[in-house]
């Protein structure tokens, strides 16, 4: 017969209640660091130091947070994040002309060769000057699979980049952001030269005071198409109603990012050529991406894949004169501390971990504190 200890059952020495003390604690310090991290976020990570040839020691001194000196002067909670200049803003073309410099001048490692980055006006798109007949094109990720180019695929493709440098002015970037919210930013953005729109974003009659309607080219996500519209492969007339609210706006997709995103982003063009619409249909040179995901690794990028909006901001720092960043913001609450949504459309979250968000704006807002683009973040003058 075996000894039965009595005490087998018993937590003598305490240890069952510590554990549970020690849970509770660490659940309590976890929430209080939620609450205080919500607070501080963009206080303690906009306050980085950023040391350039500039000699700027801190940015944050440079950055209007708002386009309107009326809020500017009235607003004593946006100091707690920015120290405001008093001043209009003003390009600095030196500035930016050594940064388009710097983006194509960068050597980087293209297939076996080294060749220029990033060069926009020639290989932004895909087309039959950059991508021959019978080329074997190597996807963006997917590196072990090739896409051979044949005379169906040839005859989809611009024989040039259509859009050139010298055509614009003054273009204008949108982004999705909350930010955009009660913005009244949308006469501006209808004001530039030229509209980069990313992922098929709402600019309907109940949006357009914010984000306006003048679009040139607008990004579309192949996982949108699979997910909302059953990867074209049955009912297309709602994808196809979807881009008539771009009116002639040229569609542009990643489909040589992976070999998950060919055939669907091909047939975008087979719709629209069924419907007879005359808007255009481009895709992304995949050599091209890697240059400018190459080009902001240097620069601290860290990311699975850098986002859509940064590759057209690239972009548009070779391909217009001024630009101007809308909608651009990573953080849960706005520079004057008002908690917003994560889209100006809904609250829906990125998948963690994709995209480094944060580390991207903070490059876009040291570009601005330099004249080289303006990012706007507060409610826009003009309106």
């Amino acid at each position: 017969m075996r000894y039965a200890d009595p005490s087998a059952n018993r937590d003598l020495l305490g240890n069952r209640t510590l554990l549970f003390i020690f849970i509770c604690a660490f659940a309590l310090v976890t929430l209080l660091q939620q609450i205080l991290y919500g607070r501080n976020y963009i206080k303690r990570d906009l306050q980085f130091g950023w040391q350039s040839d500039d000699q700027l020691a801190n940015w944050t001194g440079l950055f209007n947070v708002t386009d309107d000196p009326a809020v500017q002067s009235n607003s004593d909670s946006s100091s707690r994040y920015f120290e405001f200049y008093e001043g209009p803003f003003e390009y600095n073309s030196t500035r930016c002309l050594e940064l388009r410099h710097e983006i194509l001048e960068v050597k980087v490692l293209s297939m076996s060769t080294l060749s220029r980055c990033c060069n926009a006006p020639a290989f932004l798109f895909t087309t039959q000057k950059n991508t021959p007949l019978g080329t074997k094109l190597k996807y963006e990720v997917d590196t072990s699979g090739i896409y051979h180019i044949n005379q169906e695929i040839f005859r989809m493709f611009p024989k040039d980049m259509p859009y050139y440098r010298s055509q614009f002015k003054k273009c204008a970037v949108v982004g999705n952001g909350g930010i955009l919210k009660n913005s009244r930013c949308g006469q501006e953005i209808n004001s530039a030269d030229f509209v980069f729109r990313c992922n098929l974003p709402p600019i309907s009659e109940k949006y357009t005071m914010d984000v306006g309607v003048k679009t040139d080219v607008v990004t579309v996500n192949p996982s949108i198409i699979t997910e909302r519209f059953h990867k074209l492969e049955k009912w297309r007339r709602p994808f196809y109603r979807v881009l008539q609210v771009y009116e002639n706006a040229s569609v542009l997709l990643p489909a040589f990012y992976n070999t998950r995103n060919t055939d669907v982003s091909i047939r975008v063009k087979y719709v629209l050529d069924d419907f007879d619409s005359p808007q255009a249909v481009y895709y992304f040179h995949p050599q091209y991406l890697v240059n400018v995901s190459r080009y902001w690794l240097s620069l601290g990028v860290r990311a699975k894949r850098i986002s859509t909006g940064l590759i057209l901001v690239t972009a548009a720092l070779e391909l217009c004169e001024e630009v101007h960043l809308f909608g651009f913001w990573a953080f849960p609450m706005n520079p004057s501390g008002l908690y917003i949504t994560h889209h100006y459309y809904d609250n829906v979250k990125p998948r963690p971990g994709f995209h480094a968000m944060p580390s991207e704006i903070f490059n876009f807002l040291h570009l601005h504190s330099r004249g080289i683009l303006r990012v706007h973040t507060g409610t826009c003058s003009c309106c």
